[in-house]
Parts: C-alpha cells; structure tokens; sequence
C-alpha cells in the first residue's frame, strides 16, 4: 500500500470512529460521504444488460414481472454483504483463500469465469454506445458522417468490414482507457472517478424516472397492477403472463396452445436474462477486490453493506421499474394501428412488421415454408403471406407485437411530452433518453475493464503489479471494441440478453464458493459467525445459491443446448450421420462436456487443497 492510500485510509478510519461517537446520524452522513464500492457496483449492473432486461421484461410481461429483479437484487446485496463481511474481516485476497481453504478448482473457475464475462460483456455494452450515439445522440451518425464499410475478399459475397462503427468504437475505448487510467491511484484523480460514476449512474436514474413520473401526472398508470406485480409469481416460468395471457386465453385452441409455446420461451429466456443482469460473476470479483484496494478492514464493515444497499440496489431497483413500466405502457399487449390493419399493404408498412414477420410467417403452418424466415421465401409468395397475416385476429397481432426486441430510440418516445409538443419535443427526449443509454454503457465498459486489470493480476500473482494490470484492462476493452465483427442485428439491445444468460450458467461457482467461504472455521477464524447470526447468514445465503443455481440450470437448458442435447441423445438420434451439425445438439454436447470436466476438478480439489478446514 502506498504512503498515500494509507494516509487515505486512515484519514477515513478516524472519520468513521468519530461519527461512530457521535451517534447514528452521524454514522450515516460519514457513509454517505465515504461510499464508493457500492457506486462502481451500481455502474455495471446499470448496464445494457439491465436495460434490455427491464426493456423486455415490460414489452413481454408488463408490470407483473417487476417483482423477478427486485429478487435477483436482493439476493444479490446478500451475497455481496456476505463476500465483503470475508474480505473485510479476514483482509485475504480471496482469489489466495478460496484456493488455500476451500477449493483451488474453484477459485480457478471463479477467475477464469470472470475474465471470459469481462470480455463479453464488454462487446454489447460498445454495442449500446453506439446504438445511443447512432440513434439518439447524433441521429444518422453512421449514414451521414462516417466511412462505408469496406470489402474485404473477392467472390459474389466478399467481407464487409465495418469501418465506421469500429472507428468510433476505438474512439470510445480511448476515452473509457483514461478513465480507468485515473482510477489506478487513489487520491484526487480515484475521487474524481468516483464523483463521474456517481454522476453517471444519477443520470441515467433520473431519466428513466423521468418517463414514469410523466405517465404518473398524466393518470395512465394502474398503481394497483404495479404493486401486485412485486408479488413473485413463479407460475410465469410455465405460462403467459399480464395483458398476453389475457389475450391468448381467449384464442381458439390451435392458435392458444401455438403462441403458448412461443410466449413462455421468450419469457423463460427474458426472465434468466433479467435476472443475471442483476449481478453476475465479475461483480462478485469487484467487490472484494476493490475493497482491499481502498485500504478497508472490519472497521469497514457496516459502511460496505450500507454502500451497497444505497449506491446499488436502490438506483437498480428505480431504474428498472420505471424501464419495465414505461415499457409495458407503450408496448405490452398492444400495437399501432397499421400493424393492426387487415390492408396487407398498410399492414406491411407498421414499423412493428419487421420484428414479428418471422414469428407470423411460423404461426400459418405453411408447410412449404416450414423452418424458412420471411425474408428466405420468394418475392411471388411473400405477396400472399403478407395479405395472410394481415388477416389474422387483433389478439394474435398484439401477442406478436408484444415479442418484437424493441431498442432505445422506440422507448425513448414516451419521454417526448416532457420536452414541448411536436417534433422538438420529440428530438430533445430522443438526445436526453440517448444520454442515459450512454451513460450506461460507457460506466459499464469501465468497470468491466477495471475488473478484468484485477483478474490478470491474481492470476499472474501480482497483487500491485502494474503490467498485468494494464494488460487484462485493455484486453476486454479490445475485445469489446471488436464487437462489430463479433455480434450483428438490428435490436442491440438484445445481445445483453443473449450475453446475460451466459453469465448467469457462471454465477452459481461465486455463490457457492463463498457460502464455504462464510463457513470456513479456518479462513474466518474468531469473525465467523455464531448462533442466530450464522443461521440467518446460511438460510439469506442459501436462498440465494438456490436461486442462482436454478436460474442457471434454465439457462443451461433453455441456451446451453442441454435440451436439443437430451432430445437427441432419449430418441436416438444423436447418433444419426449429421447429427453433430445441428447447433443446437453440438452447443448441448460442449457445454455437458465441459460441465462434466469442471465438476470432476472440484471433486479432485477438494483431495489436493490444504487439510486446514476443521
């Protein structure tokens, strides 16, 4: 530690006892001044991820589904409180005391696990910065100011490289490298880090409560519906729920049970996104770390979990339920009036046609047609198809357009009104909405990139070493500018999802790992917990590593393959020629194979770590 980090530090102990003698008001005012973690924590789960999620969740559920990230952010201040009450209380690197008291197999794969969703991770936050640039903050930026993409290869069909986005994306990686670069030391430049997150993170808050406070005064709101909705309902994971059950209920058979099926898949995926996008495996890597990088100890104890509680879960619980509620209010069960239309040609012509056409084109059952898109048919039939689904029932049109992965510059409309009437209004809602969006993913790429910095110095074991640091820093945010090349469609929005469930098959390893952690007689030593304490920890503890594990398990099975996987393998066609083509069925046989690689080296670790745990 540095004579000036300890001159910080013990600056901040005094600061602390004396607020401590003076009474709990002033013990407040001192953690308010003093909190910090918590913020940078607030600064990665306010991301893309928890946008999409929110985003979705609206649209597909409406507000009956608030209460799934209320528990996922509860959960997940448990779990970090019980990491930052080890870290704090022993003042070991826990990368070191995972591998020397519980299992070093773990601690491998709580580290490798962290730097491979750094790096992921970091592509759709870059993705979301662009998106807000490209579509709010400077509208047309890729049309009107920036290169064409450039072919690379010959033949019909050559490489386009996307020279403009990547551009930009560089641009932006400078940027977020200096910030990360002022957060190296502490002092001035660390505070100042800390004032830019901070107003980073209380921007995109009053954004988005900017949205709900407009639908609040102008009484469109159902508070009734929206308090009922943080009532957990686990019943969504097996049927429709809100305004679409409603309108699927009331279909004939064939079509009830077909948009059944296809609601609960999206919702099942939509759900394990949100979740996972609460906390994710790298933030249980940045707590800890980032305490023992401030100095901190037991002294600090109550000041983390109060960190925690105000500069992370409230701005997330905030800003996801006005995102969920201003989602629902203007996508949920409804839809313009083109896409409503029985005239195939203004029907086509709904911006909302380009999000369900593959959906419809599924739901007629042509056989001819049968695992085609829309786009894959000929000219002559997708005339008639258009007039087909024109023709479907109002009910049908609205559970589609509930499906559709909307983007920012679509929800960014409800905010229009608070800005003056016509197309002013429109323009400076767009630009402040964007500015949010921004904010999100830049303080996301920050942190991802600070995280991994400490990644590659644990795994070097090179605690303060400032090579490694540097390298696993630019490593994910390289790879995240890259994301051009690396992850393509229109919804960007809809890569954090894709992302998320990744992170949440990963999340389970920290949880567990530290459950033994705050177990441990012989890492916690005279600070483990007794009595009612430790039972209070172990039952928050274990709801919480029952929650993650089953999330992760529908992860698993819904986007890890697992399912096509054991298909396969029940009805035997696993073993037909060109069986391992399908992807569905290869990405099943990967993951069970690594899976089953990873489990054998925690059972092997349990045999070759120290026998001090008694």
């Amino acid at each position: 530690m540095s004579k000036e980090t300890s001159d910080v530090v013990k600056n901040e102990r005094q600061m602390l006892e004396d607020a401590q003698q003076k009474g709990t008001g002033a013990t407040l005012l001192t953690f308010v001044r003093l909190s910090g973690p918590g913020w940078l924590q607030s600064a990665i789960t306010l991301g893309g991820g928890s946008l999409a999620g929110a985003l979705f969740l609206g649209a597909l559920g409406g507000v009956s589904m608030l209460w799934l990230q209320l528990v996922a952010i509860v959960m997940g201040v448990i779990m970090l409180s019980a990491i930052s009450y080890v870290t704090l209380s022993t003042n070991e690197r826990p990368f070191q005391a995972i591998n020397n008291h519980i299992n070093p197999a773990l601690g491998w794969g709580w580290l490798i696990a962290t730097s491979l969703e750094n790096m992921i991770w970091c592509m759709p936050q870059f993705s979301l910065c662009y998106g807000a640039l490209d579509g709010n903050l400077i509208p047309g930026m890729e049309e009107k100011y920036l290169p064409k993409p450039m072919a690379l290869g010959g033949g019909e069909e050559p490489f386009m490289l996307p020279v403009g986005p990547l551009l930009v994306s560089a641009v932006i990686l400078v940027l977020v490298s200096i910030v990360v670069i002022m957060n190296a030391r502490r002092g001035l430049a660390a505070k100042m880090f800390d004032w830019l997150l901070k107003a980073l993170v209380g921007m995109v808050v009053i954004c988005f409560f900017g949205v709900v406070a407009l639908l609040a005064m102008s009484g469109s709101l159902n508070w009734g519906q929206i308090f009922m909705g943080f009532i957990p309902d686990l019943s969504q994971w097996n049927g429709p729920s809100g305004a679409v059950k409603d309108l699927i209920a009331g279909m004939p058979a064939g079509p009830q049970a077909f948009w059944t099926t296809e609601v609960v898949a999206q919702q099942r995926i939509r759900m394990i996104g949100a979740a996972a996008t609460a906390v994710g495996i790298n933030m249980t890597f940045l707590m800890p770390y980032t305490l023992l990088h401030r100095g901190w100890d037991k002294l600090f104890r109550g000041l983390a979990r109060f960190d925690l509680s105000t500069g992370m879960a409230i701005p997330y619980i905030i800003v996801t339920t006005c995102v969920v509620i201003a989602a629902a209010q203007a996508f949920h069960g409804t839809a313009d009036d083109a896409f409503l239309s029985t005239n195939a040609e203004e029907f086509q012509s709904s911006p909302t046609f380009g999000g369900t056409k593959d959906i419809l084109l599924k739901r007629l059952g042509k056989e001819e047609f049968d695992g085609m898109k829309f786009d894959e048919i000929d000219a002559a039939s997708q005339g008639t198809v258009v007039a087909e689904m024109a023709a479907l029932p109002e009910a049908e049109k609205k559970v589609a357009a509930s499906m559709v992965q909307r983007n920012a510059a679509q929800l960014s409309g409800t905010l229009a009104p608070l800005f003056g009437e016509g197309e002013t209004g429109k323009n400076r809602a767009n630009f402040i909405f964007g500015l949010g969006v921004f904010g999100m993913g830049f303080s996301t790429i920050i942190i991802l990139m600070l995280i991994n910095g400490f990644v590659f110095c644990e795994a070097t074991g090179k605690p303060d070493g400032v090579a490694p640091y540097v390298a696993g820093c630019m490593v994910a945010g390289i790879v995240g500018m890259l994301w051009p090349l690396l992850w393509q469609g229109d919804s960007k929005f809809f890569l954090a999802i894709i992302a998320s469930n990744f992170g949440m098959m990963l999340l389970p390893i920290a949880y567990i790992t530290f459950f033994m952690m705050m177990n441990s007689r012989s890492l916690m030593g005279a600070e483990k917990p007794t009595g009612g304490r430790m039972i209070a920890w172990n039952v928050l503890m274990g709801i919480s590593v029952v929650g993650a594990v089953v999330a992760a398990g529908g992860a698993l099975w819904e986007k890890g393959g697992i399912k096509a996987f054991y298909s396969s393998l029940r009805d035997g066609s696993l073993w037909n020629e060109g069986a391992m083509s399908n992807s569905g069925i290869l990405t099943g046989v990967v993951v069970s194979s690594m899976l089953a690689v990873f489990v054998i080296c925690i059972v092997a670790g349990f045999f070759v770590r120290p026998k001090a745990d008694n």
